[in-house]
């Protein structure tokens, strides 16, 4: 057989997908575990008589790789990661190429890309989305890192990757070091909120509603025919019309304690170190954290009270409100997205294609929709749109929703049920929309308490003044700056 075009290490579903992904696509692929067993088992299951060449050493690898070496890791993120390069590293020569396949958090790669590039090599982390079956048929695909490496993967991963209906390959490459998996990390980002808003969407429908599963299935479907056609109303839909063996459904038997591997949390603390108002994903972290506490709510709930109402309106309306809310709170969440995205590239020296990156969720992602192409068209009409809400079309489509995002939240607030990411959608989007903000009153306290300063409204930008609010503070002000 001859040489790779590519090696991949780490054989969990993920990686064997990727790897029967690459071998379909016409490339020849040598793969390594550290358990070589699985190398073997692979190899006589389902790789058996496809171009894929098991390695029991990196050693063995690299020597059946053609040059420049491409070696793609798709082992758990961290300390692994670090310890793979260091064993990889000297069997490869100058020019050769390490990939990242794995969640890892980007300060780690740009880390990384420095250090392998000062070794002579080139790095790429990048993302790659659309779990198994996305592996495996076509994922969306993040990659970033050190721009020499792109010409020789391009090949491969645009090739590998999904395709839209007009056939453009979802996988461009998005920037320096660790850009590449700054954008996963936002894409995991915006699937919680959307996870998040969907599950408001639910309890709303099931407690407020008092609607079945049945019946919210026909709502899911109907709903993924029109505007909020996506990967995450499908499953939905689909969830909510699963049964058990017994004719059981399957999603009222679940415990309600979500899980999270860590993404969405990096998206909310590196909002925060930019400064940026992620407020809608922040709360779908946070929805996930209080759902954690499952035994405590239990008991808080035989102790706390609250509003114990039945819905009164009329539930045909209020259904299309949910709709609308939902559809409003996703244009929320990917403006709010797009800023930190749009912060980064200033911090890191970033040149971020908004509307390619629009492109590469338009398939194989979890938060693949129709609603992706109108960013894209966003960014094509204007690549310098500040905030995706100010774009003709979303400015629209949210002053066409208001009236039921508003309604939906008043009633949730009426009926006791939480939504805290759809109202922190409404919120924002209010914030966002005013000409004054009670900040000159909270400037005034931090002034009072602090000597913390502040601007005037007659006085040009840049110049700060303190007052001596009680007579005894004097005239000396604290330093001004904000982190």
């Amino acid at each position: 057989m001859s040489k790779a075009d590519i090696g991949l290490v780490g054989l969990a579903v993920m990686g064997e997908n990727l790897i029967l992904n690459m071998e379909s696509k016409g490339f020849t692929v040598a793969c390594f575990n550290r358990t070589v067993s699985k190398v073997d088992n692979f190899i006589k299951g389902r790789a058996k008589d496809k171009n894929i060449i098991g390695c029991h050493s990196l050693e063995e690898l690299v020597r059946n790789l053609k040059k420049p070496r491409k070696v793609m890791l798709m082992v758990k993120a961290g300390a692994a990661v670090d310890a793979f390069i260091e064993k990889i590293l000297p069997h490869l020569d100058d020019g050769d190429i390490i990939i990242d396949g794995g969640n890892s958090h980007f300060p780690d790669t740009i880390r990384r890309t420095e250090y392998v590039q000062s070794k002579g090599k080139l790095y790429i982390g990048t993302g790659v989305s659309g779990g198994e079956e996305g592996a495996l048929r076509g994922p969306s695909i993040m990659p970033g890192g050190s721009p020499k490496a792109w010409e020789h993967v391009k090949p491969i991963f645009q090739k590998i990757a999904a395709h839209t209906a007009d056939g453009q390959p979802c996988c461009e490459w998005v920037g320096e070091n660790g850009a590449g998996h700054f954008v996963k990390m936002v894409h995991n980002g915006i699937e919680y909120g959307d996870m998040q808003m969907i599950c408001e969407t639910y309890q709303m429908m099931k407690k407020g509603l008092g609607m079945t599963n049945e019946e919210m299935y026909e709502v899911f479907k109907e709903w993924n025919d029109a505007e909020l056609d996506s990967y995450l109303i499908e499953i939905t839909r689909d969830i909510l019309g699963h049964k058990d063996e017994e004719g059981n459904s399957t999603v009222d038997l679940i415990l309600d304690t979500a899980g999270q591997k860590g993404t969405g949390k990096w998206a909310a603390i590196a909002a925060l170190d930019l400064g940026q108002p992620l407020t809608l994903i922040g709360e779908a972290v946070f929805a996930r954290c209080l759902s954690a506490l499952k035994e405590e709510r239990v008991e808080a709930s035989k102790i706390l009270s609250g509003p114990n109402k039945t819905f009164e309106g009329d539930k045909e309306q209020m259904i299309n409100d949910l709709r609308k809310a939902l559809y409003a709170s996703k244009i929320v969440s990917y403006a709010q997205g797009y800023q930190l995205m749009r912060a980064a590239a200033g911090q890191y020296n970033w040149n971020l294609n908004n509307g390619g990156i629009a492109l590469m969720w338009r398939g194989g992602c979890i938060i693949r929709s129709v609603f992706l192409g109108k960013i894209k068209e966003a960014f094509d009409k204007n690549p310098n749109l500040v905030n995706l809400l100010l774009d003709p079309f979303f400015k629209n489509a949210l002053e066409k929703a208001q009236t039921s995002w508003r309604r939906v939240v008043a009633e949730a607030v009426r009926m006791g049920i939480p939504m805290p990411a759809i109202s922190a959608a409404l919120a924002y989007y209010d914030g966002y929309r005013s000409v004054r903000l009670p900040a000159n009153l909270l400037q005034a306290q931090r002034d009072y308490f602090g000597a913390h300063t502040y601007e005037r409204i007659d006085k040009p930008r840049g110049e700060f003044f303190h007052t001596n609010w009680t007579g005894r503070g004097g005239q000396t002000a604290a330093s001004t700056y904000t982190v």
